[in-house]
């Protein structure tokens, strides 16, 4: 029984995070502060990399960032960035010894704080901590010099705390590996990376050789780019009940109650939840299935999601974003959906609410996390088995020709142009029966896993 109840679980929450998560988006959209981040823009990359790490709060940014960091602010930041660190489970380094600090917030002093940090572990950072984060690129100066007299603002705190941590997984040769495979011809080279539509700190930052392929591609190709404030509003629109009926028309009464009872559940006001169409509510409300296990809202982990790092990485290198599928393309698949299978979607999300599983689904998506996390595709294939065989108009939805209709678009790529491209999709496409990987290669293609 148990086995059979995660199985269940793992098949819900399969299905929910199978399409781009767009609904935690639209939602962080919608709560987002109108106020300007005090941020210097050269500076948006690298925050945008240790936004994901977990070690400050995004709050930061409207409090001061551009001024002189508070005591209280250095510690937590330097704290977390000590836990970051510990987790990779390093061999300590036996003659290790501290260098002296002041703990008086200065550049020079964080950068020792830092490099004690490190200097513990057996890694080769050598005995001189200036030195060791010019080489590292972590303490880069400015045409005034390194300034390590100065007071370090809160921004240049933080700055060197995220090139710290990127600097130690690398030296450690470790960092997510993902799911991942390539597929190439005589002159294009493809990445295929399976995603997880959400996402926690500890996936990041992601092993360097998967970074270098993103950063040496020509595009990136997602089933859609859930950036596009257009298509987020095509989305908001076809989602909605327009016509002047609710949900209450159009499922049945006891399925209304169902709803009724995780609404009084959430404290959610049923006059905002009944204006939305079935596909979306059972999109919407999948989430609440989880527990607080990871300390983070659905619309903070959506923003860590796989998908979303990439996305704002092609953003912020201008790097093209080809869409295999799109937004729109995605909605009206789920406009599609006969009446029955959309209620019928409905329903499993709320029985998965008022009665969970043993195993609930914070359990297996963690399980996803730490094999994704290692790069183990085939326990991490093990969480989409459950979802295989299941015979319904949802599945066939999710699957089959939609993977056979990117697997398309992708050899059209490999056809028509040359160069490297990163393809970033949700991993069940390339781990179900009759996948994305399945069509490549029954063309003709190879594909082989990324990491040899």
């Amino acid at each position: 029984m148990k086995k059979m109840m995660k199985r269940t679980s793992a098949a819900l929450l399969g299905a929910s995070l199978m399409l781009t998560t767009v609904v935690p988006v639209i939602h962080a959209e919608e709560q987002t502060t109108p106020l300007v981040p005090s941020i210097s823009e050269w500076a948006i990359e690298t925050l945008n990399e240790g936004e994901k790490y977990g070690i400050y709060s995004t709050e930061w940014y409207f409090d001061g960032f551009l001024q002189e960091i508070p005591v209280d602010k250095v510690n937590e930041l330097l704290a977390l960035t000590e836990k970051k660190v510990a987790s990779l489970g390093l061999a300590e380094n036996k003659q290790y010894k501290p260098l002296s600090v002041k703990n008086d917030n200065t550049r020079g002093d964080i950068v020792n704080r830092l490099y004690n940090i490190v200097a513990r572990y057996d890694l080769p950072v050598g005995t001189d901590a200036v030195q060791f984060m010019k080489e590292q690129n972590i303490l880069q100066g400015s045409p005034n010099g390194l300034q390590l007299e100065k007071k370090a603002t809160t921004q240049q705190a933080v700055l060197l705390a995220v090139r710290f941590i990127q600097s130690t997984y690398a030296l450690a040769e470790q960092g997510s590996k993902g799911v991942a495979w390539v597929v190439e011809d005589e002159d294009t080279l493809i990445y295929l990376l399976g995603s997880i539509h959400l996402g926690t700190p500890e996936l990041y930052p992601f092993d360097k050789k998967l970074v270098t392929a993103f950063d040496e591609s020509d595009a990136l190709l997602v089933e859609a780019n859930i950036l596009d404030t257009e298509a987020l509003k095509y989305y908001s629109e076809k989602a909605m009940y327009t016509d002047g009926s609710t949900l209450k028309d159009a499922v049945a009464p006891e399925t209304y109650a169902k709803l009724e009872q995780v609404a009084k559940l959430y404290g959610l006001p049923m006059d905002q939840l009944t204006v939305q169409k079935p596909w979306m509510l059972s999109s919407a409300l999948s989430m609440l299935a989880m527990d607080d296990s990871f300390g983070m809202t659905p619309q903070e982990m959506a923003m860590h999601g796989i998908d979303v790092y990439f996305l704002l990485n092609a953003q912020l290198q201008q790097k093209p974003v080809i869409e295999l599928e799109g937004t729109r393309a995605q909605v009206d698949m789920f406009e599609g959906l006969s009446p029955e299978a959309q209620e019928q979607s409905l329903v499993a999300v709320l029985d998965s609410i008022i009665h969970p599983a043993e195993e609930n689904q914070s359990e297996v998506l963690q399980e996803w996390f730490t094999s994704w996390k290692q790069g183990n595709v085939e326990e991490f294939a093990k969480g989409f088995q459950a979802m295989e065989g299941t015979s319904s108009e949802f599945n066939e939805m999710l699957f089959g020709l939609r993977d056979e209709q990117m697997a398309k678009k992708i050899m059209n790529v490999l056809e028509e142009k040359e160069g490297k491209y990163f393809v970033v999709v949700g991993s069940g496409h390339f781990l179900i029966d009759k996948n994305i990987r399945y069509h490549l290669e029954k063309n003709g293609y190879k594909v082989k896993p990324f990491y040899q």
